[in-house]
Formats: C-alpha cells, structure tokens, sequence
C-alpha cells in the first residue's frame, strides 16, 4: 500500500471513468438533471448534518462547495451566521431558495474567489476532479475550524448503470470511492477523523422521457434507445405522479479534520 502513488490512481480512475461518460464534470448534464436532483434528494436522509453538528454555532460561518440545490446549504443558513454556497450549474442553483444570510456563487471551486469561513464542506463532487490534491488545498486554506469531504463508498447507484449491467454485461468505470479519498489525505499528511454514513438512495422522474435524458449522459457509448427504454421500464416503479428507481441502501464516508497551518 505504501507503493501506491494515491493521486496517480485517483487521476486513472477519473480519467477511465470520463471515456464512459463525463457527467460529474458536465456542468451542461447537472443543468439537464437539476429538477430530478432536487426531487429526489428533497427528503433524503444522509445524516451528514449530525455529523457538523458539534462544530456548529449561531456566530459561525461556512462554505459549502458544489451547493447542488441546497440541501445542505438551506438548513445550515438556519443554524449558522452565514453561508456561502459555491455552485456552477444554473439549473442548480435555480433551484436554490434565497436567504438573508446565504450567498451564491456561480463558480467551480477552483476558480472560485471567495473569502475564509470558518467551516469548509463539500459533498459528493470530487468524483470528476481529476487532480484532487490542488482541491483539497483549496477546501484547507478556505477554513478556520474545520474541513468536511464526503463521497461514496458503494458503487453509483443510478439506474443508468443498470441498464448497462442488462444490455452490455457491466456497469462501465466506476467513480473514486471514499477509501481512495482516505489514502490520499494520509498521503498528504492529512490524518482525518471518519464517520460512516448508510442511507436509502432513490432517484426520481417526472416521466419516462426525463429518465432517458438522464441516463443517455451517464451510459456512453453503445446506447441503444430501445433496449434503454425496456430496462426503465421495468426497473423504474410509479409513486404518484413520478417514476422512481430504488438504489438501495449506499454507504458513504465522512473525512473531516483541522486544517493543516
């Protein structure tokens, strides 16, 4: 294990992950799946919030990177004095509720100018960051207290990876998992505290159409309009006026940790 150059592997998963399909570095995809994203994350219980809970305070600030629709970034405005949420997809952040004491940024964090906070989170982005050495800096030189960074363990559980495993026999590259990420902060000198998060996962469509736009960007090549259609047919279940895929249950993992000076 100590052989491994952590940042070279990661470089090679992002980039074998980006010939199958480049939707976690496609701002251009997360506009198209923004109302899906934010339906179905609405109600989703990841229990990242019980794990900032101890560093949190009415006189503290924060910065969440890659805001998403705010579901993080809403209900910390409410225990926090301010937050700052960094977010480049329009389609996202259309979909962010204002608040007085919440700022919006249309910005990749790395080029993104923004001032210290006292606590840095970024959740589930890192997985098209090719290089996450530079990043990770960054997320450290942003905070006064503390650095948060999740990502997924299990597999991405989105129904176009099982229309691959029926059509092509696999579910194409997979993305970084969370205990590369961990290598990689040990390699850096960082050693960080861990919580496991294990939560249901459901992704969520207003119709069958929406269910195909999203999952042509995530298949790659070798997409066959019809055969996609069958599977989603069968794999994606009515709940009212949405068709919902059933991920099952995810694990996640947590590094968090003091910056480094």
């Amino acid at each position: 294990m100590e052989e491994i150059d952590w940042r070279q592997h990661w470089r090679g998963i992002v980039e074998e992950r980006s010939t199958l399909a480049a939707g976690h570095a496609d701002h251009g995809y997360w506009d198209r799946r923004a109302a899906s994203y934010a339906r179905s994350t609405q109600t989703r219980i990841d229990e990242f919030l019980q794990v900032l809970e101890p560093y949190l305070s009415p006189l503290k600030t924060l910065i969440d990177v890659g805001a998403g629709t705010g579901r993080h970034a809403v209900p910390l405005a409410e225990r926090l004095e301010w937050v700052t949420a960094i977010e480049p997809s329009e389609g996202m952040r259309s979909h962010l509720p204002p608040r007085h004491n919440m700022t919006v940024i249309a910005s990749t964090w790395e080029d993104a100018e923004v001032a210290p906070a006292d606590l840095v989170i970024c959740c589930h982005v890192l997985y098209g960051v090719a290089d996450p050495v530079p990043f990770v800096d960054k997320l450290q030189k942003a905070a006064r207290d503390r650095v948060f960074v999740m990502i997924r363990e299990s597999d991405l559980p989105h129904p176009a990876a099982e229309i691959r495993r029926r059509i092509v026999g696999d579910a194409g590259p997979r993305l970084p998992r969370f205990s590369e990420l961990f290598m990689l902060l040990v390699q850096m000198g960082i050693a960080p505290d861990v919580a496991f998060l294990r939560y249901p996962i459901t992704t969520r469509y207003r119709d069958i159409e929406e269910a195909l736009i999203d999952c042509r960007a995530l298949f790659g090549e070798g997409w066959d309009e019809a055969a996609g259609r069958a599977v989603l047919e069968q794999i994606l279940l009515r709940n009212g006026d949405e068709l919902v895929f059933d991920g099952g249950i995810v694990l996640s993992g947590v590094a968090h940790w003091k910056p480094q000076s």
